[in-house]
């Protein structure tokens, strides 16, 4: 008996050594998360539309984890150089990526890139969508979408643009689409992100811009650029008095662009399912959904699996584009 108890005692003693040895239950690992602050990391410059919602969801899920979030801005290379940094991260739901709907052409544009926008990253929601609007400042001579047209075609070229972000953003691959659907030809000038892009439109520096409402609007409604034009199928909500560029010149042309949270691939399911779970509670706060009607962004309401067979369909969609059109990231 006392050899008996002697080794159950020591078998004991050997399972809870390699419990202690194995790693978090994916129950255990959610119970222990968050631990510290997180890192959003955002590709894009301060004050553009992706910046602005990463803050606002920020605030609201930080309050709710307990755990300030810390917006990280990575501009360049069409938030290619962002997309790196959180692919390689620690897998634990501490550093997320906030994306809008110009990360899935990236691939395409950037074929060298060291991550797999489908298998390096983790769908942790849609956040919301929104149109893309085209907009000249309110002293351009241009005052109408149809006059924007006009004068690319008088002059080839010489119309140049800003497109928030560069490459393979939403805002650009809607110009680009544009431009040969409409059969013109117009200069893009590349900036790390809307804010940059927006300062050089209200300066003159451009002609024309395509961008968000989210941070296009405020200008907009101040009188201090001009809404020509809106790339969705229908008009927007948040500019009801703003034709789409289907009703105008091009029938059946439209870009939607929307926003998502990412985590490195390899974080535990459980913590993906919080984290989801909170941006979702954010999205649905009064304040913040009233925040994102006043933006123009419809809240995003799917599941982590739908969000990823939208980020895999749009891969497939903008690479196509982008080949067929011959773009190259410069």
């Amino acid at each position: 008996m006392h050899v008996l108890s002697r080794r159950r005692g020591l078998q004991r003693a050997a399972l809870a050594l390699l419990a202690a040895s194995l790693p978090f239950t994916a129950a255990q690992a959610a119970d222990a998360f968050p631990s510290k602050p997180l890192t959003m990391v955002v590709g894009f410059a301060a004050g553009g539309s992706a910046d602005i919602l990463a803050r606002l969801l920020g605030e609201s899920m930080g309050k709710a984890l307990g755990q300030p979030i810390v917006i990280d801005n990575r501009p360049g290379a069409g938030g290619t150089i962002a997309n790196s940094f959180v692919a390689t991260a620690p897998a634990d739901g501490h550093t997320l990526l906030f994306v809008t709907s110009g990360f899935p052409g990236a691939a395409a544009l950037y074929p060298k890139l060291k991550y797999d926008n489908q298998k390096s990253f983790a769908p942790v929601a849609l956040v919301g969508q929104s149109p893309v609007v085209v907009v000249v400042p309110a002293a351009s001579p241009i005052k109408d979408f149809k006059s924007l047209l006009e004068a690319a075609r008088k002059a080839p070229g010489k119309i140049n643009y800003s497109a928030g972000g560069g490459g393979a953003t939403t805002t650009s691959l809607a110009a680009e689409f544009l431009k040969k659907d409409a059969k013109v030809d117009m200069q893009m000038i590349p900036y790390k992100g809307s804010g940059p892009a927006l300062t050089a439109l209200l300066s003159g520096e451009v002609d024309a811009g395509f961008d968000i409402p989210s941070s296009a609007l405020p200008y907009i409604q101040s009188g201090k650029l001009r809404a020509l034009a809106v790339t969705t199928a229908q008009r927007a909500p948040v500019l009801p008095d703003v034709p789409t560029v289907a009703e105008l010149a091009v029938p059946k042309f439209e870009v939607t662009g929307w926003f998502g949270v990412l985590a490195p691939a390899g974080t535990p399911s459980a913590v993906v399912q919080r984290l989801h779970k909170e941006v979702n509670a954010a999205l649905q706060q009064p304040a913040v959904a009233e925040r994102l009607k006043s933006l123009g962004v419809e809240p995003g309401r799917n599941s982590s699996a739908d969000f990823a067979k939208l980020i895999g369909a749009e891969t497939h969609r903008y690479g196509e584009a982008i080949r067929r059109l011959g773009l190259t990231a410069d």
